[in-house]
């Protein structure tokens, strides 16, 4: 994989290598976060994205994070973050509280039902990507390629512009 013959029609675009490995991590990456999405909403009443947020408050612990943070962390408009935090909050899975170290300022952390509910979501998630992860690829495969993918994701953040 890598060096291959000038594209010079549909045909051979559609058949390259590397085009057919790129879509098939974006086809796998869909399809499982269609399936782990959907088990999380019905099983614990919250999107997938509304759960990586409750990591990213859990893995901050303290006194929370900033909307901002959290957007970048998760690749949102601050509107966006803005939102979904809203949604998160009205459920009782967040609360919004004075910044310490800012009095303007708020930050976003997680609320007792927020915490039962990201543990109760990850037992559920970590079943799941045993499943429908993991079980599929060989034994001896699964170490290398969860570390190939950590190190496709940093690289891929690191090339993203960071939010103003």
């Amino acid at each position: 994989m890598g060096e291959g013959p000038e594209i010079s029609s549909a045909k051979e675009a559609a058949d390259n290598e590397l085009v057919l490995a790129f879509g098939r991590l974006q086809g796998a990456a869909s399809r499982l976060e269609y399936i782990l999405g959907r088990s999380l909403e019905r099983e614990c009443g919250i999107s997938h994205l509304m759960y990586e947020v409750l990591l990213i408050l859990g893995r901050a612990g303290g006194p929370g994070l900033s909307m901002r943070t959290i957007a970048q962390e998760q690749v949102l408009t601050t509107g966006g973050a803005t939102r979904l935090v809203d949604r998160m909050e009205a459920a009782g899975l967040v609360e919004r509280v004075e910044d310490p170290d800012d009095r303007r300022g708020r930050l976003v952390r997680l609320t007792p039902d927020g915490e039962e509910t990201t543990v109760r979501a990850s037992r559920l998630h970590v079943e799941n990507i045993r499943r429908y992860f993991l079980a599929p690829l060989p034994p001896e495969d699964r170490e290398r390629f969860a570390e190939d993918l950590r190190i496709l994701s940093h690289s891929a953040r690191d090339e993203l512009p960071r939010l103003p």
